[in-house]
């Protein structure tokens, strides 16, 4: 596809307009415009700020290969307002990470476990099993939370990244031969909310080829099943019915436990207290049929806990440190330049060099010697 045809379709992948484009490469509107209407042609400067405004290697500009349909990623909410931007910069580093690990020769993961059968087959119970099995693989411990991140970015090396986007926005997740397996995180959300929507992200990567074999977009009815599936699991995985049980018998009298108690058991598990509530509902059987009282006792409970200390939080990177670490390697050893290296990690060059001169940047080796 020609040039102009593919600014356009790479504009419109982002959902940007040409004003927008305009704003975020620093190149006049007007100019855009005439680029998309083949009645100019970029230079390479602007194809290279147009290329990183898109999400987009500028090579990619100047293929000629047909155009295939964005690669597809599911959300738990996709924001409304730069929903696909935040999308098409997700896709784009999954595709760094992955060019990283190739000029790094970095090992393979481990396959990732994919699960099996027809969307029909799966209930509740499955997902609990599954999210049983995931523990004791992953040896989780009895408060998988604490350690979840760390043992999926380290053990299967699925690739978890935290990007700052409207609120509105939960998560969203990725799986092919191509790219592996990749998360993408809202950065804005407390901590207990991103430990659910990991474990949540994780239960669809785990089932990508039972729901996603072959289509494109799921149905809007298996959609809103595979979604209360993931809830479940994520549930089941974060608050091991066992530990889970006995963490609620330490803290309850006569069969009732209190708001205060209630903020207790979700900091215990680290996550929320509404997800906490969901649980309970569940495993002590409340039933379907009370679901509207289990909302009312969330908000409830909501606004008694506003009331008591405040959990600490704590922001999470913008990228894994594996993708970190591939980077600084490449740049150590001259395969990557301090330009492409400041494009990956979204740093000015000024602050490559100052991390540099840091880290006493001398390219020196350690010499270990006998005892």
């Amino acid at each position: 596809m020609p040039l102009p045809e593919r600014l356009r379709w790479a504009r419109e992948q982002t959902g940007l307009t040409q004003a927008e484009a305009s704003l975020r490469s620093g190149i006049g509107e007007s100019s855009i415009s005439e680029f998309e209407g083949g009645r100019r042609e970029p230079s390479l400067s602007q194809l290279e700020s147009l290329a990183r405004a898109l999400h987009r290697p500028w090579s990619w500009f100047l293929e000629s290969t047909p155009l295939e349909s964005q690669p597809l990623v599911l959300w738990r909410h996709r924001p409304e307002k730069g929903g696909r931007d935040v999308e098409a910069k997700f896709l784009e580093l999954c595709q760094s990470f992955r060019r990283l690990e190739v000029m790094e020769n970095d090992p393979p993961p481990p396959p990732l476990p994919s699960a099996t059968g027809q969307p029909r087959d799966w209930s509740y119970t499955r997902a609990a099993d599954l999210a049983r099995n995931v523990r004791a693989t992953l040896a989780l411990g009895d408060r998988p939370a604490s350690g979840l991140l760390r043992i999926l970015e380290e053990a299967w090396k699925v690739k978890v990244f935290h990007l700052d986007f409207d609120l509105e926005g939960s998560a969203a997740s990725h799986r092919s031969d191509d790219l592996g397996a990749a998360i993408l995180i809202n950065r804005r959300s407390v901590r207990w909310r991103r430990n659910h929507d990991l474990a949540h992200e994780l239960f669809h990567l785990l089932t990508w080829h039972v729901f996603h074999a072959g289509v494109s977009r799921p149905s809007e009815e298996t959609w809103e099943r595979e979604e209360k599936l993931a809830t479940s699991f994520a549930a089941s995985l974060l608050m091991p019915e066992e530990v889970f049980r006995s963490a609620v018998a330490e803290r309850s009298r006569d069969g009732r436990l209190s708001f205060e108690n209630l903020h207790s058991l979700a900091c215990s598990f680290d996550v929320s207290v509404e997800s906490a509530i969901w649980r309970l509902h569940f495993l002590f059987g409340r039933g379907r049929g009370s679901g509207e009282a289990t909302k009312l006792l969330i908000e409830q409970a909501k606004a008694f806990t506003r009331s008591l200390a405040s959990r600490q939080d704590s922001q999470p990177p913008e990228f894994p440190a594996r993708y970190e670490a591939l980077a600084w390697r490449g740049l150590r050893e001259g395969r990557l330049s301090i330009g492409s290296f400041s494009r990956l990690l979204n740093i000015s060059r000024a602050r490559v060099h100052s991390l540099m001169d840091e880290e006493g940047w001398r390219g020196e080796e350690v010499t270990i010697s006998s005892l």
